[in-house]
């Protein structure tokens, strides 16, 4: 059954194909829940209830465009909303000028080649809530400062905070690890 016949068939739902899209799709679903949850438990939370509002509104889905870039966008909505639910993780937009908005650009880059893409994950991961948000939505989903504002109901202001006070705990973070693997 091709990615078509899939749709049709969940369209239809036709229980089959529903459980072909799951097993097709869950990994990948399952990756963004994790970038927006705070543990395995409620990444496995916001998967069932991702796949039941794909399954809900897969109707909606008019074949244009990727199908994988329409299911990520509920995902990634369906995170946000849950998030919004509790607004108080974002903190208000202070004065960024204060902070570093770039590092040494090589030293950055040779310490990032030498840990693992799953120990940088799980370094987001213990990020505050809001920075990983905002970090998960402008350098790994690519989302714009402006669009985040938007999803998340803050300011354009907060948003840019947001990330680049994730991005220095980050890279502080990647400076200890480096540091006590030596």
């Amino acid at each position: 059954m091709n990615e078509l016949q899939m749709i049709a068939g969940c369209k239809e739902q036709k229980r089959e194909a529903q459980k072909m899209l799951y097993e097709t799709y869950a990994r990948k679903m399952y990756s963004i829940c994790l970038r927006y949850s705070s543990d395995q438990d409620a990444a496995q939370d916001l998967l069932q209830d991702g796949f039941m509002k794909v399954f809900a509104n897969i109707g909606s889905y008019q074949e244009k465009g990727s199908f994988e870039g329409w299911m990520k966008r509920v995902f990634i909505n369906l995170a946000l909303e849950n998030l919004r639910k509790r607004k108080s993780i974002f903190q208000s937009s202070e004065d960024i000028q204060n902070l570093p908005d770039v590092v040494d650009e090589s030293t950055e880059d040779d310490q990032m080649y030498r840990i693992s893409e799953s120990e940088l994950i799980n370094m987001v991961r213990e990020l505050p809530k809001g920075y990983s948000t905002v970090f998960n939505l402008y350098a790994i989903e690519d989302y714009s400062h402006r669009e985040i504002a938007d999803m998340l109901g803050i300011s354009e202001g907060t948003s840019r905070s947001q990330y680049v006070r994730a991005r220095q705990i980050l890279q502080d973070k990647v400076k200890l690890h480096i540091k006590e693997r030596m």
